[in-house]
């Protein structure tokens, strides 16, 4: 891009940043695509992705479980671990993707002149059909309320997302996920989601036949 037209990029300049990862279970192979879909996207002449790159910084960890991926694992690394249960206390030895990642995301929320708006994780669902979000319970009714708007209008915009889906919840059993962590250290001008893409179709509003799901679809998601 342009230095002239990323004024948000400039040294010491604000920037409202969105976090994004995918593939932490490396069997979700739609995460991928989705996670393409959105990188092809940003980098195109869309008139709507130079509008979100001038005002928006993306950070995009589109992988974070290449090992696992590469020996062609369904759910766990190298080292035989479920990373998306390690975000709590991740290991630079045992789980250097979080860990980085982890630390990349604490350093921003430190730093007064980044706002880290959204942090979301894709992942593909084997079950479900539709796309869909998991999103965390707050005390404050206000953040509550506030965090469902963005899945609100996923659903006005995406022929294939359902908020009817989309679950609000902080499960012990998900303690330790990017989501319900990030939720909790992150202060209440974030909002922390999973973004769920099914395995195998979707079904549009008032349709009885589903639609399945291609690799193309997904990118377009």
């Amino acid at each position: 891009l342009p230095f002239s037209a990323a004024a948000n990029l400039r040294p010491g300049a604000e920037q409202k940043v969105v976090f994004i990862t995918a593939r932490v279970h490396p069997g979700e192979t739609p995460s991928s695509f989705v996670c393409q879909g959105i990188i092809d996207f940003l980098v195109s002449h869309h008139p709507i992705a130079k509008v979100l790159r001038d005002h928006l910084v993306f950070k995009i960890a589109p992988m974070l479980n290449p090992d696992g991926v590469y020996l062609g694992n369904y759910r766990c690394s190298l080292m035989g671990f479920d990373l998306n249960r390690h975000w709590a206390n991740p290991s630079p030895w045992a789980h250097p993707t979080l860990h980085g990642v982890k630390e990349l995301i604490i350093d921003m929320y430190n730093n007064p002149k980044i706002n880290l708006e959204f942090y979301i994780d894709i992942h593909a669902h084997s079950t479900m059909m539709n796309g869909f979000m998991y999103g965390n319970i707050f005390e404050d009714e206000e953040r509550f309320q506030r965090q469902a708007v963005f899945p609100k209008l996923l659903c006005q915009n995406a022929e294939d997302f359902s908020y009817s889906s989309t679950s609000f919840n902080r499960d012990a059993v998900k303690a330790g996920t990017g989501r319900r962590f990030l939720g909790g250290l992150l202060n209440d001008t974030s909002s922390c989601y999973t973004l769920e893409v099914s395995f195998y179709s979707y079904l549009l509003g008032g349709a009885a036949a589903a639609v399945p799901y291609t690799e193309e679809a997904c990118i377009l998601l």
